[in-house]
């Protein structure tokens, strides 16, 4: 599993512009709200879902939407989706509760997980996510981040999140 080091190696050999940001440890939107400092950009809230079928997906969007998920499931056809537990977590993104991020998407090497990113994110100067563990940030231009998703093989689905719909 690809660990914060690994990661942030990859990061610098893929000649990517980051910020990476130390702190304590941050569980909840409401610990990075209140305990994050200085850290500009927009911040995230990721959430790890699986459906009946067991096919998993990783939605980012902004720390203040507001999430339906009968309706994000019916607008994206994902199925009935739930949180998927901590067990399925580790095992596709290496990630503990608490640290979900887009950037486990390089520990789920077949690509099982679907990842979503809301559009709105992309007016933000920077966006941020944490690097594999909750105790740190990385800062980050929206369209370098997607970038470098995209040259690590991730598909990556960007939707509005104001009405569900994918983007093309």
């Amino acid at each position: 599993m690809l660990t914060k080091t690994k990661l942030l190696e990859k990061l610098s050999d893929s000649k990517k512009n980051f910020t990476i940001f130390e702190h304590e440890a941050f569980f909840t939107v409401n610990d990075s709200t209140h305990k994050r400092g200085q850290i500009k950009g927009a911040h995230t809230k990721n959430l790890f879902l699986k459906n009946k079928k067991n096919k998993f997906f990783l939605i980012s969007c902004h720390e203040s939407s507001l999430i339906d998920l009968k309706k994000l499931s019916k607008s994206l056809n994902l199925g009935n989706i739930s949180f998927a537990n901590k067990d399925y977590l580790l095992k596709y993104l290496g990630v503990q509760p608490g640290s979900v991020s887009p950037f486990g998407l390089l520990n789920d090497m077949g690509n099982i997980v679907e990842f979503y990113i809301d559009n709105s994110l992309k007016k933000f100067d920077k966006i941020n996510f944490h690097p594999l563990i909750n105790t740190s940030t990385i800062n980050m231009g929206f369209d370098e981040f997607i970038d470098f998703l995209i040259e690590n093989n991730k598909k990556v689905n960007i939707f509005y999140f104001d009405n569900y719909s994918l983007i093309g």
